[in-house]
């Protein structure tokens, strides 16, 4: 089952992807898609660690989300859920690295349904904003808005967060 939470910067779709795995149950896994590149990344790091806690099996995997969700969904692994935190971080490290956003996007979610846990992904709206001004931020833009339709046809549920409140938007 996969549920998507979206919104935009700092609307609290990280704490409620968190709070809607602790929901489903005591075995819970997140994999960041972050890379701390400087020392600014690096402290958001260390407070989304200190925010989950110990409760979660944390992966820091930045490219492979697919194949992680398909390895921690053999027989011997059972989550309840699994947190993604985020799409959108996770589409810039597949273009930066020059993957296919389109196989890359369809085995992450085809590996999300198959998983016997609850795959909760967490992204950012990037599309209400102004045009990007250079080509790459438009390419971003794009690509994350393709990703973000693709994940909500899917997904048994959908979140839009305002200002640290979810909305239902789907189920």
């Amino acid at each position: 089952m996969i549920i998507l939470v979206g919104g935009g910067s700092r609307s609290g779709k990280s704490r409620y992807a968190l709070d809607t795995a602790r929901s489903r149950g005591s075995r819970l896994a997140f994999i960041a898609t972050a890379q701390a590149r400087d020392e600014e990344m690096a402290e958001r790091v260390r407070l989304h660690r200190a925010d989950r806690g110990p409760g979660f099996t944390t992966f820091e995997e930045p490219l492979e989300v697919a194949s992680l969700l398909l390895r921690e969904t053999a027989p011997k692994v059972n989550y309840d859920a699994i947190v993604v935190d985020c799409l959108t971080l996770w589409v810039s490290n597949l273009m930066f690295a020059e993957r296919d956003l389109a196989a890359e996007s369809r085995a992450l979610l085809e590996a999300a349904e198959s998983n016997r846990a609850a795959v909760i992904l967490v992204t950012n709206e990037v599309g209400c904003g102004i045009v990007p001004e250079n080509a790459l931020a438009r390419r971003f833009r794009d690509e994350a808005g393709r990703l973000n339709q693709l994940a909500a046809a899917r997904a048994a549920e959908v979140y839009w967060m305002v200002f640290g409140v979810p909305l239902k938007v789907k189920g």
